[in-house]
């Protein structure tokens, strides 16, 4: 039987049964102790771990151009192109040129005509919007021909304090007060037509006529001939020629 450290025999392996010290060998209790109210208390198993850090929502994406929150494809603010404004893998270097095509026909060049449209200005008037008895036609507005060239057009008036001038700038005089800033969008098509998005204008976007606006957002087809229609009195006609200029 085991004697402990003050000489007595002790039936127990760990502590004895006459003074309760430990016994030689007998395995020893870990315990973490805290001073509470000057006494030595030994923590509970798991207490003081911190608990798991909560997991942060995702900040909101913004424009890389401005820093405008993102709300659809095209930034409100500049017009920046979520779609196509990343970054793009690098291709592999191909094999070196060959001999050089046949030449073919000439390539077709795409222009947007802009007029002032007595007809879609008394259609806007017609509505009695809160803002149509302080609109009037402008006696001087001479037709004006803008070369579609890119893939992608943007409609609207050009801001100084936001550094952004469209292709399409309808900010000259006479202008027209109900263009957005950045009010649409042509987008070039593979098949050489054109997609019209309105990414949210404040007074919509109509085409050929209609009463209603097209869909925020929404690509429209567009071909020769067709007429978009924009603010009070505005028509953008997409115009195809072919051959040379």
């Amino acid at each position: 039987m085991p004697v402990c450290g003050k000489g007595h025999v002790s039936a127990a392996d760990d502590y004895c049964d006459v003074c309760g010290d430990l016994l030689e060998g007998a395995p020893r209790a870990e315990f973490t102790m805290v001073e509470r109210g000057g006494v030595a208390i030994a923590d509970p198993p798991g207490a003081g771990t911190a608990p798991p850090p909560e997991k942060e929502e995702p900040a909101p994406e913004e424009c890389p151009d401005c820093g405008t929150p993102r709300s659809g494809r095209f930034c409100e603010n500049c017009g920046y192109d979520f779609a196509t404004g990343a970054a793009q893998t690098p291709e592999e270097p191909g094999p070196g040129p060959g001999p050089g095509p046949e030449p073919g026909p000439p390539a077709a060049r795409w222009s947007a005509v802009i007029t002032a449209d007595r007809d879609y200005y008394a259609s806007v008037i017609a509505q009695e919007g809160p803002d149509s008895a302080s609109l009037e036609f402008p006696p001087y507005c001479p037709e004006r021909r803008v070369p579609l060239a890119g893939e992608q057009i943007r409609i609207g008036r050009r801001s100084g304090s936001r550094r952004s001038v469209p292709e399409i700038d309808l900010g000259g005089p006479p202008e027209d007060p109900g263009v957005s800033h950045l009010h649409a969008v042509l987008l070039a098509r593979p098949d050489g037509g054109w997609l019209l998005v309105d990414p949210g204008s404040t007074n919509g976007t109509t085409v050929n006529g209609a009463a209603d606006p097209i869909a925020v957002n929404t690509p429209v087809p567009l071909g020769d001939g067709d007429r978009v229609h924009v603010g009070a009195w505005t028509t953008i006609t997409l115009s195809l020629e072919e051959g040379p200029p």
